[in-house]
């Protein structure tokens, strides 16, 4: 057995109070930018901060390439069957559009949840990966498009330096998009760096599956043939299933009807329409139908579930 000398355990000690120090400055500096319950937005508009003061349901949502770090509390985020936890010590990576099921499970109004949210520009990951002279290797086939990693010391300070210029408006155009360029970094360089490569590159099987996931959102409410979507990203129709729900969790169908679903709460829930007539609007035929799909995915009939939503001051 290899016992640590009196030095290692020193620099191991003075490395978790620097960690602690630095979770201690970002947990501060967030609670007071999250000045409201729900998602607040910064004046850097990859940046949101999100807040809550108790545990939450089960809440659906579409969440967009982002990276998610917990400064305070604990959250979960269920894709088909898999949940994934991320906390202080966990980073939340989302690499293509995935609907998740989220649900806030430690917070108190003393001590809440308070989450930094950043938007990824798979452009921008791209670009850099041409920089990179060694790159992590490839990712396999079963990767989700969706995973946790542990936050190190380097990833930290880099969204901090990012949260301290929020301090100073007049810096932001220019010093900010130098901090997000290194976040990028840390994340492309970290333990599950490798997961992003495929997205960036145009080759790659999960870039093409994020190109039928846009496709998807853009044609959400039209008949879906998986055939003439293969076509779109140059795949065929059982590789394209394969890495579809191997990317997703779900098949291309089953995909499809959740952004319906969620589309059609959208329109109930912020521009008012009945729901006869938001199952229509975004692809169903029979009202019954999507009463029946709506309740399985948010757990109430529509005029039910939005009146709740309603009556809790939620957003849809």
């Amino acid at each position: 057995m290899i016992v640590p000398t009196k030095s290692k355990v020193s620099d191991l000690h003075a490395a978790a109070l620097k960690l602690d120090a630095r979770h201690k400055e970002l947990s501060d500096r967030v609670a007071r930018l999250a000045g409201q319950e729900g998602i607040n937005l910064t004046g850097f508009a990859p940046l949101a901060i999100s807040r809550a003061g108790q545990p939450s349901i089960g809440m659906p949502a579409v969440c967009q390439p982002s990276v998610c770090i917990v400064v305070q509390g604990r959250k979960s985020a269920r894709l088909g069957e898999e949940v994934f936890y991320y906390d202080p010590l966990n980073y939340l990576v989302v690499s293509v559009t995935l609907p998740v099921v989220g649900q806030v499970i430690e917070a108190t109004p003393e001590h809440p949840y308070l989450c930094i949210r950043i938007n990824l520009d798979a452009e921008e990951i791209g670009r850099m990966l041409l920089e990179l002279k060694q790159q992590p290797s490839a990712p396999s086939a079963a990767d989700r498009g969706l995973f946790v990693a542990r936050v190190g010391e380097p990833l930290l300070d880099a969204v901090l330096r990012l949260v301290r210029l929020l301090d100073t408006p007049a810096d932001l155009p220019v010093l900010a998009p130098i901090a997000l360029r290194e976040i990028y970094y840390r994340l492309l360089t970290g333990e599950l760096g490798h997961r992003l490569i495929d997205l960036a590159e145009s080759g790659g099987n999960a870039h093409r599956i994020a190109r039928a996931i846009d496709w998807l959102k853009q044609h959400y409410a039209a008949p879906l043939r998986i055939e003439d979507l293969a076509a779109v990203v140059h795949m065929s129709p059982s590789a394209l299933h394969h890495r579809f729900k191997a990317v997703s969790g779900m098949s291309p169908l089953q995909f499809q009807k959740q952004l319906r679903l969620h589309e059609a709460r959208r329109l109930m829930f912020a521009d008012g329409l009945e729901c006869a007539a938001a199952g229509h609007r975004v692809g169903y035929e029979s009202p019954s139908q999507f009463s029946r799909e709506y309740r399985r995915l948010f757990g109430a009939p529509p005029r039910q579930e939005i009146a709740k939503l309603r009556e809790a001051g939620q957003a849809a």
